[in-house]
């Protein structure tokens, strides 16, 4: 029976994928993390102390996290011990906890490396907590998703965040040149499609190598492709973008700020990149509305308009033709002068509200629908504007005990230029008319 799984291969190796091949053997050979790896890196640093402390990996994926945490432990001399929180429990936790103990009875540390660790609830991340004081695991834990967001502040206090960040160009580059080596040939693409490639790998070591394995089983014997066949090939893989999660933020704010900034070519392309992420146009299209309101405001009153408008097209027309208004909305919103002036005067005018207490407004311009009302001068001495020499009476609206205030200043860009020259005009007739 022996001979017989023998002639048949059973007793070889599995296949193993390309990435699980050329993983690291050593933390000087992680691409892309010389800000941690690098002889004056964080990690390094922790690794030379000869303490590590429990630590929180955050980064995109393919970014090397769990290879530097197995390392890590070769390099400290812990048992490396990996779960997952998709699939872990409570009662798993528990005995991964003794078995720690039991290590640790005999003289042995334990590196409890836990991948997607904000898969884990509230209560199944504070069973940490205790472990972690006594020395029982140093805890690693890996997670796509901001800490911040998902971790408990329990947890994170007791743990140093290290940031891993998306593979670049150049370490995408290296990671392939090392797949060519352990192949034995080179990737069968022009230089066009091989900057396309890296491209499509969105910063992910582990999925250029998957890439490039689909490449070499696609390609036939002496062929080149170009970006198009590549394309073709290896179809496209999906933005990282979680529509939850940080992905969400950073984009919607980048939309936002550049927007501000005044710059319509950046703000189109991170609109571009949240629809291709299969964001809610919806939801976009009502942080235009908002962008409108409070970042150009009334240097622009059309720029309101505009983005509701392109509110109700994307409601009436759907996807892909209601996007293009959205599109529409961004550039006018991006290119309209820009004011905080409105926004800034009401959030003054509702400071001044809450602290001031319910004045009574003066009684010139309260009304007085019953005699009793009138008898104690309430309207009595009001001067209706529409008649008075330039549609202006100049009266002092305030509450007596406050005085007047000024809380709306507008800026000289766009229309609030004008409406600076009529304030100015009004001030300048209140003064004359004693108001």
């Amino acid at each position: 029976m022996s001979d017989l799984f023998a002639h048949a291969g059973f007793e070889k190796s599995a296949p193993r994928p390309l990435a699980d091949r050329l993983r690291p053997q050593a933390l000087s050979e992680v691409a892309g993390q010389d800000h941690l790896l690098a002889p004056d890196g964080a990690l390094m640093r922790l690794v030379r102390a000869g303490s590590l402390g429990s630590l929180v990996f955050w980064g995109p994926p393919g970014t090397g996290k769990t290879t530097v945490a197995r390392l890590l432990a070769h390099e400290t001399d812990l048992a490396f011990v990996q779960i997952s929180a998709i699939f872990s429990g409570v009662a798993e936790l528990k005995k991964t906890f003794e078995e720690a103990r039991s290590r640790r009875s005999m003289g042995k540390g334990t590196l409890l490396f836990v991948d997607e660790i904000h898969r884990f609830n509230r209560a199944q991340q504070d069973s940490f907590l205790p472990v972690m004081e006594d020395g029982t695991i140093t805890l690693i834990g890996a997670t796509t998703e901001n800490p911040s967001f998902e971790l408990n502040a329990a947890l994170l206090s007791r743990a140093r965040v290290m940031t891993f960040r998306a593979l670049d160009d150049e370490a995408i580059g290296k990671l392939l040149a090392r797949a060519e080596d352990a192949e034995g040939k080179k990737l069968p693409l022009d230089d066009d499609a091989r900057a396309a490639l890296v491209a499509m790998a969105d910063g992910d070591g582990r999925a250029a190598l998957t890439l490039a394995e689909e490449i070499w089983r696609a390609a036939r014997e002496g062929e080149i492709f170009d970006r198009a066949k590549l394309a073709e090939i290896v179809q496209r893989r999906a933005p990282i973008y979680d529509k939850a999660q940080e992905g969400h933020y950073n984009l919607i704010s980048a939309l936002h700020k550049t927007v501000r900034g005044s710059d319509p070519d950046a703000a189109l392309y991170y609109l571009a990149r949240m629809f291709d992420g299969g964001e809610d146009p919806l939801f976009i299209a009502r942080r235009v509305v908002r962008m409108a309101i409070e970042d150009i405001g009334l240097a622009d009153p059309q720029a309101l308009v505009v983005a509701n408008a392109a509110k109700d097209a994307y409601d009436f027309l759907g996807s892909p033709e209601g996007e293009l208004a959205i599109a529409q909305a961004v550039i006018y919103c991006a290119t309209a002068p820009k004011s905080n002036a409105a926004h800034s005067a009401f959030k003054r005018a509702q400071a001044l509200a809450k602290t001031q207490g319910s004045l009574t407004p003066p009684k010139v311009i309260l009304n007085a629908p019953t005699k009793m009302m009138r008898e104690e001068g309430y309207g009595e001495g009001y001067a209706y504007d529409h008649d008075e020499p330039d549609a202006f009476s100049g009266q002092d609206y305030w509450p007596e005990k406050l005085g007047r205030q000024t809380l709306y200043e507008p800026v000289e860009r766009g229309f609030e230029r004008e409406i600076g020259k009529r304030l100015e005009y009004w001030a300048k007739l209140r003064k004359e008319r004693g108001g």
